[in-house]
């Protein structure tokens, strides 16, 4: 007797292996079965004709953490109708864990009000502790962040960390990882991260390597210092043997797009001499990012507070106008997206507020961070397609959303979300698998869950084995569709008929039942393997 039984599938197994038909059976929240089960019998049957049955898909680029998503909608619906069981936290170098402090939580500023936030912890175990309480709809690891550390230990002062400072720094992530951080996450495009030196990161990474833990990197430059950028993560990667994580990989701006080819081959380089990277990237040409990053990197520099001095400066504020004129960047391109400001903002494009308000575009920019604090997310349309067919398609790539868990009803905050929240991995297999057909399903399923699951040390997740834990996506291959678009994006995809995490239904019949079964996922190598003293 089963507590579930998936019958007449195709199983697709998250290795990269051939499909095959086979009935899967569940119980106590492990896979007991794969083969013929027509004679068995269970306490729920799901009849799977004409479907594909794979793994819950793994998101290793997730943030819903950072943007407080698991604590205000633990119910995440929008990653569970997409078929993702499993997210990882902690990325772009922002994680809600370990903490030096209160004022450490304000490295994730950019992307919610702090103010607002309340927390009861510090270590990452404590963090663990209370995400297992507050009983998430998925699976959550996460990363150790590099600027979390960092500004908890030397507030927002800009420049490099004394000895003691740094052994401190290493002293935290070691008990991170001790306490299950599954690795470590740098974002070097961001202000605080930018005074870090290859060396710093190096140290940093050859502990993440002792705990066989994963190192992710959104590197220092996307656009005409993205070879550069490349460069440096493999340094890091080849000087440590650490596993490395390339964020996101794309090239900003149309004039740049001819580096993707470049990139690609660094990163297939890289491979042949032994390093082990990947990279990970999500299914849009729009970007999102914070408005600030638009601006010259000095004026970010010491934190928010002198941001918006320098911004409010008469003299500052000429110099920035012409600095930002010099790069000729497309602004028309930049939409707001979340802003604490009036909401009749959100959705516009910054050159139509600009021109409503008889402003230039750079004065504009200005003046709206000076208004809102600085906290400004935006959407860029700014990537080649063919650069993300290219990427998606390339056998060292992992599919991720880089985004966070809603629910439709948040289209009431009035805030324009990412398409990425809503669509990401059903927009992979309906484009790029059944309609441009440059990938296999079982290339794209791969990519989905076994290759994440492996590369991150997930133990017994990621494919269909038996006794791994039942993490489980059904789908129509002819039906699976994405319905965000960047301007309507509070849309559930469709033609997932049931997800299963740790063995319990979360989506039924292609509806969310509210089932919240989601566990929190601690390395391997935890503290029950290291002595804490």
């Amino acid at each position: 007797m089963y507590d579930i039984i998936i019958k007449n599938g195709t199983v697709i197994d998250g290795t990269g292996r051939p499909m095959v038909k086979a009935d899967i059976g569940i119980q106590e929240g492990f896979i007991q079965k794969i083969g013929s089960l027509h004679n068995e019998r269970a306490n729920k049957i799901i009849d799977a004709e004409g479907q594909y049955v794979t793994p819950g898909f793994v998101d290793i680029n997730n943030h819903s953490d950072t943007y407080w998503r698991i604590f205000v909608d633990p119910q995440l619906e929008s990653l569970i109708y997409q078929g993702v069981t499993t997210i990882v936290g902690g990325n772009c170098g922002s994680s809600l864990a370990p903490l030096v402090d209160r004022e450490i939580i304000r490295s994730i500023q950019k992307w919610v009000n702090v103010d607002k936030v309340n927390f009861n912890w510090l270590s990452m175990e404590e963090f663990f502790q209370e995400v297992e309480a507050t009983k998430l709809s998925v699976n959550f690891a996460s990363l150790v962040g590099h600027s979390t550390l960092r500004r908890g230990i030397i507030q927002d002062q800009m420049r490099e960390m004394t000895p003691d400072e740094f052994e401190k720094m290493k002293k935290m992530l070691k008990r991170a990882m001790k306490e299950g951080a599954l690795g470590f996450s740098t974002g070097l495009v961001y202000t605080h991260a930018k005074q870090a030196k290859m060396e710093e990161i190096v140290q940093l990474a050859e502990i993440v390597k002792k705990y066989d833990g994963v190192y992710a990197t959104h590197m220092r430059g996307e656009g005409k210092d993205l070879i550069e950028s490349i460069e440096e993560a493999i340094e890091v990667a080849q000087k440590t043997g650490v596993k490395m994580q390339i964020s996101h990989l794309k090239v900003m701006g149309e004039e740049n797009w001819h580096l993707m080819t470049e990139a690609i081959n660094l990163v297939e380089t890289a491979r042949g001499n032994g390093v082990d990277v990947n990279f990970d990237v999500y299914p849009y040409t729009t970007t999102g990012s914070v408005l600030y990053i638009f601006l010259p990197d000095w004026v970010s520099e010491g934190g928010k507070k002198l941001m918006l001095h320098r911004l409010k400066d008469p003299s500052r504020r000429r110099q920035i106008i012409a600095e930002m004129r010099s790069n000729k960047f497309d602004f028309s391109k930049i939409t707001i997206s979340i802003s604490p400001l009036n909401k009749t903002l959100t959705r516009k494009k910054i050159t139509d507020i600009a021109t409503s308000q008889g402003k230039s575009v750079e004065e504009a920019i200005i003046d709206i961070l000076i208004a809102s604090e600085g906290q400004v997310v935006t959407m860029t349309e700014a990537l080649s397609e063919k650069n993300v067919a290219k990427a998606i398609q390339h056998p060292f790539s992992i599919v991720s959303s880089n985004g966070s868990g809603y629910s439709r009803e948040y289209s009431n905050t009035g805030e324009l979300v990412h398409p990425r929240n809503f669509g990401s991995f059903p927009r992979v297999l309906s484009k790029y698998v059944r309609e441009d057909r440059i990938l296999s399903w079982e290339e794209a399923i791969y990519k989905m869950s076994g290759k994440p699951a492996v590369k991150y040390g997930l133990e017994k997740r990621g494919m269909l084995e038996v006794g791994n834990f039942a993490d489980v996506v059904v789908f129509d291959p002819e039906k699976v569709i994405d319905l965000a678009t960047a301007q309507d994006p509070y849309h559930y995809c469709k033609g997932i008929s049931s997800v299963i995490v740790n063995g319990k239904i979360a989506l039924d019949n292609g509806r969310f039942n509210g089932m919240r079964a989601g566990e929190v996922i601690r390395s391997i190598r935890s503290k029950k393997y290291f002595n804490l003293f």
